[in-house]
């Protein structure tokens, strides 16, 4: 019965905002890069790196301050401060005044905004959505990530070549400008966090995050599963775009249809996330999802020229996109599930931060191995790693949401609409 009500009108106004931000950002998705590259003639790494340098310093104080503060109001500030500062690319473009100084300035903000959002968007989506329907939501904030993943980038790089290297940042600006614009139309009154602790922000606030996701007995191993499974596969993306585009001589439109059709695979797992928990429990789920979205990227290892190289990429991209389709929506209300109202905030802004990290710091070691091997050596030590990760899912701890039995919805909820 679950599965047919409505989530209602606030839930409808909230996917809404995220949908057309994610729509956005994605269509920008090597926007900063191209402009580093063919404007100012700048190392696409060197805007990366600021952004993760200040999700990293500027994040972590974030989550204490986000917490004890309305959340919608915060998401609201946080797109307004996106639009503006993203404006002032074209804008400086347009009167020739862009500089790498802006651009890293720009990316560091983005980063710092995009976490303390994150942050936020959580806190409100629990509140907003009754504990059972959790999983639907998830579950469609996913199906809506793929779908701008397989459509944003080529219509991003269709829409540089047609009018130059800056319509995509305007366009992501616009976009979170109508994200604010939809937050803002979710309405409802929304009551002031009541901090439990002295009225000022200590310094102990800072790692709360960390200490109640590392004390966790469920949130732990999912916690580390995460982080080296998205940090292994996202180390190997830079390597695997060096072989196919060098060694192997792929065109750059074979090597974007090769990431952008699996997505669908995305699509598919989203819709699957449900029914499976409703008839396996979420622990199976997560563990079965978890051990099958590792088993698929050492094949990337083989890829060779030519068609058959083309269809084994986007063969092992589509089995590993479907099985994180169902993984991804069942994690993030786990996730959700096992944090107190009033520390979602300061959880999903370590879970961020850490996330940033890990996936920077793996990247750059991965880089160095293959400097020092090959990238198809790199790639393959990855895939074979990231086979082990599974072992973290196998024993979680039991709690609310963790349980082996079919996830049903929670006595004397109702669909708000």
């Amino acid at each position: 019965m679950s599965g047919r009500r409505s989530l209602g009108r606030p839930f409808g106004w909230l996917w809404a905002a995220y949908a057309v931000s994610t729509f956005g950002t994605r269509l920008a998705f090597d926007a900063f890069p191209l402009i580093a590259v063919v404007v100012l003639d700048a190392g696409p790494r060197q805007v990366a790196a600021a952004g993760l340098a200040v999700g990293a310093v500027v994040a972590v104080p974030l989550g204490p301050w986000v917490e004890f503060r309305r959340k919608r109001p915060v998401m609201v500030a946080m797109d307004l401060v996106r639009c503006a500062v993203l404006l002032s690319v074209p804008v400086a473009y347009a009167f020739g005044r862009l500089s790498l100084a802006q651009l890293l300035v720009v990316s560091a903000v983005m980063a710092a905004a995009d976490i303390a959002f994150r942050a936020a968007a959580g806190s409100c989506l629990k509140a907003l959505v009754p504990p059972g329907d959790l999983l639907r939501a998830n579950g469609r904030f996913e199906a809506t990530t793929w779908t701008a993943t397989m459509l944003g980038p080529p219509a991003g790089g269709a829409a540089i070549g047609l009018f130059g290297p800056v319509v995509t940042v305007t366009v992501d600006a616009v976009s979170h400008l109508l994200s604010a614009l939809g937050v803002r139309a979710v309405g409802g009154g929304e009551p002031q966090p009541v901090r439990t602790g002295p009225a000022r922000p200590r310094a102990g606030d800072l790692p709360a995050g960390w200490r109640f996701i590392l004390t966790s007995p469920g949130l732990r191993p999912l916690f580390l599963n995460t982080l080296l499974v998205n940090g292994l596969i996202m180390a190997t993306a830079p390597l695997l775009a060096v072989l196919m585009l060098g060694d192997l001589g792929f065109a750059p439109w074979q090597y974007g249809l090769a990431f952008a059709v699996p997505c669908a695979g995305g699509l598919l797992g989203s819709r699957l996330a449900g029914p499976l928990v409703t008839r396996f429990g979420d622990h199976r789920v997560l563990v079965a999802s978890g051990a099958l979205r590792v088993c698929w990227s050492v094949g990337l290892a083989f890829v060779g020229p030519g068609t058959g190289g083309l269809v084994l990429v986007m063969a092992v991209e589509f089995g590993l996109i479907t099985c994180a389709g169902v993984f991804n929506p069942v994690s993030a209300t786990r996730r959700l599930d096992l944090t107190p109202a009033d520390r979602v905030a300061r959880t999903l802004t370590a879970w961020t931060v850490s996330a940033r990290l890990t996936t920077a710091a793996l990247t750059a070691l991965w880089g160095l191995l293959a400097g020092l091997t090959s990238p198809r050596t790199a790639i393959a030590l990855a895939g074979v790693l990231l086979l082990v990760t599974p072992l973290l899912l196998v024993c979680p701890g039991r709690g609310p949401g963790s349980g082996g039995g079919p996830r049903r919805t929670a006595p004397g909820t109702r669909g708000r609409g």
